[in-house]
């Protein structure tokens, strides 16, 4: 694979034609009509999910939240290549992973609220929380692959990043590690062209791919807003991992079309012109149009998909208005997995502090 990373998998073009690559569509020869249908609809959801989303922290019911606007084809493709037991260690804006992995969408927010450490627990839908500390899932992957491994698992790993994290210390430590001991993860980099401000040909002057070859892992590249050809890719890779051939590195080159947070401004960094290119090859837009060249497309089929996104974006919302706010002390839970010490007498001092206010809120009532 390393001697293909400069040519893209594209398995459906953006105006919807297939195109004939029978070394990749033979990985997806099982997807139906209504697996191609089942494809569009997490699209769709995802999509629907992250408005509500985004629309809850303009309305400041959550605190910040990371759009994955244009990226759904990338995270659907990937996550539903995935089986019940492989385990996947997400970044911060895989709201679709979580979404096809199990995640309540009811719980999804609540990190983002800041009314808990977590949203959900992770060993539920082998799918963590996400995590803000860019870079960290490559190591994390990768050691729970070793184990997994070791405990004779038949199982893969999927570590997500972004693009910027490929230029951190933690993730080229998880590519030489994964490599030295074969370890079952596959490294999956969403190139959405921008480290929040910083555009990717500053990053690297080459294929963030390649990078991987450096290591001599096998690496390749796809298009990112092509479901059907990341759903290929990543189904290879894993079963890569699976039978014991070790990491492989996924570039699935996409364009984030929002903000990189709810407080970001790309406008300020990137021209409206970039975007509508982008916009052409819409990853949804362009499922549509394959289902349509199809006939696989009908009022009803589009009623009952827009009302499942309805349905899960509402379930996301009263999920996060609704969410309990929790007492002051529980800041002090889940830190470790056993007591300890200092969290004990920090806890315990808090716990005085708070108390000194009981006299005050007595003579103001």
């Amino acid at each position: 694979m390393v001697d293909k990373i400069a040519y893209p998998v594209q398995l459906i073009q953006p105006d919807g034609l297939r195109v004939f690559r029978p070394d990749y569509t033979s990985l997806v020869r099982d997807i139906r009509p209504d697996q191609l249908r089942d494809l569009y609809e997490d699209l769709v959801v995802a999509r629907r999910m992250d408005v509500e989303a985004v629309a809850l922290q303009r309305q400041g019911e959550l605190g910040l939240w990371a759009p994955l606007l244009g990226q759904e084809a990338a995270q659907v493709g990937s996550a539903r290549a995935l089986r019940p037991d492989d385990y996947a260690f997400i970044s911060y804006r895989e709201h679709a992973v979580a979404y096809c992995r199990g995640v309540d969408p009811g719980v999804m927010t609540r990190m983002w609220r800041g009314c808990a450490h977590s949203a959900w627990d992770p060993s539920s839908v082998n799918v963590t929380n996400p995590a803000i500390v860019v870079g960290s899932q490559g190591l994390h992957a990768t050691g729970y692959a070793m184990g997994a491994h070791l405990d004779g698992a038949e199982i893969a790993t999927i570590a997500y990043f972004g693009d910027g994290a490929t230029s951190q210390g933690d993730l080229a430590e998880a590519l030489g590690f994964s490599m030295s001991f074969n370890a079952p993860v596959v490294f999956f980099c969403q190139n959405n062209q921008f480290a929040i401000s910083e555009p990717v040909h500053l990053q690297s002057p080459v294929p963030i791919a390649q990078r991987a070859a450096g290591y001599g892992m096998p690496a390749l590249r796809v298009d990112g807003n092509d479901v059907l050809a990341v759903l290929a890719v990543t189904r290879q890779a894993t079963q890569r991992a699976r039978e014991g051939s070790g990491p492989t590195f996924i570039e699935a080159i996409t364009y984030r079309m929002g903000p990189h947070t709810t407080s970001d401004d790309p406008t300020r960094y990137r021209a409206a012109a970039e975007t509508e290119i982008w916009k052409a090859r819409d990853p949804i837009d362009r499922m549509r149009r394959l289902l349509d060249r199809e006939g696989l497309l009908g009022e009803e089929f589009l009623a009952r998909v827009q009302a499942t996104a309805d349905a899960v974006a509402a379930r996301l919302r009263s999920g996060t208005v609704e969410a309990p706010d929790p007492a002051p002390l529980d800041l002090f839970d889940h830190v470790y997995s056993t007591d300890h010490p200092l969290i004990d007498e920090e806890r315990e001092q808090y716990a005085a502090y708070l108390a000194g206010f009981a006299g005050i809120e007595e003579a103001l009532s």
